[in-house]
């Protein structure tokens, strides 16, 4: 079942019950009457902090150059949920999720929160499979190529964070935010937030999630003030 999978991580799987709650999404697990922690919320916790600490590791080996913010920031466009969903697409987890039957309706297959979720569970399982060696590989052959990129730019996935951070130079208060509508289906949601400095409305960015419309608000204030984000 999961040998295009393997194939793709360069491993084997010892324990494919492992990878299987890996997959298990919360709306399963509760629709099966399985027990509450048969889901993949532990091992989306455990893989975490494992990606974390990998790609932090892997930044601080491959660019000696760089100082702490700036690997603060490089490393957060790396473990963004945009960035997850998007190994996640890749991968094409969505086809090996086990959700309820609403989930499944309302796209739960491709909605980046849950793939993303799923990925980190599935280091979470691998971490327990093939220990800490065996995920650290897989974490650096899944992210080679951002890894090797140059430091020219970090706002991909942390607009907010060099927002604040540019703000705060001039202003001590920096930067909040207001959503300041929502439209769409329960589990199709569209956001509109604003990005504020000294009361003022400085961007204004949309999303699937609060989040996402939050940092789009700040691409666009950081348009705004003169920045130039695709270099």
């Amino acid at each position: 079942m999961y040998s295009e999978l393997e194939k793709q991580l360069g491993i084997k799987f010892k324990d494919t019950e492992l990878v299987e709650r890996a997959f298990t999404h919360s709306s399963y697990a509760h629709e099966k009457k399985m027990d509450a922690l048969s889901c993949n919320e532990r091992l989306e916790f455990l893989g975490d902090a494992v990606l974390e600490l990998t790609i932090s590791a892997e930044l601080y080996r491959s660019h000696p150059q760089l100082p702490e913010g700036e690997l603060t920031k490089f490393r957060a466009s790396l473990v963004c949920e945009s960035m997850l969903a998007k190994k996640a697409q890749e991968m094409g987890l969505g086809q090996y999720l086990f959700m309820g039957r609403g989930e499944e309706i309302s796209g739960g297959r491709q909605r980046e929160s849950t793939i993303a979720d799923a990925f980190e569970a599935l280091l979470g399982a691998i971490f327990i499979d093939s220990g800490l060696d065996g995920v650290k590989q897989v974490i650096s052959k899944l992210f080679a190529k951002e890894i090797a990129q140059e430091p020219k730019s970090f706002l991909g996935g942390d607009y907010k964070t060099a927002l604040q951070e540019e703000v705060q130079k001039t202003d001590k208060d920096g930067v909040s935010y207001e959503i300041v509508s929502e439209s769409g289906l329960a589990h199709d949601k569209t956001f509109v937030a604003i990005a504020i400095v000294s009361g003022k409305e400085v961007g204004r960015g949309s999303g699937k999630s609060k989040k996402e419309a939050e940092q789009d608000a700040a691409s666009h204030a950081l348009e705004y003030m003169g920045f130039d984000l695709e270099n």
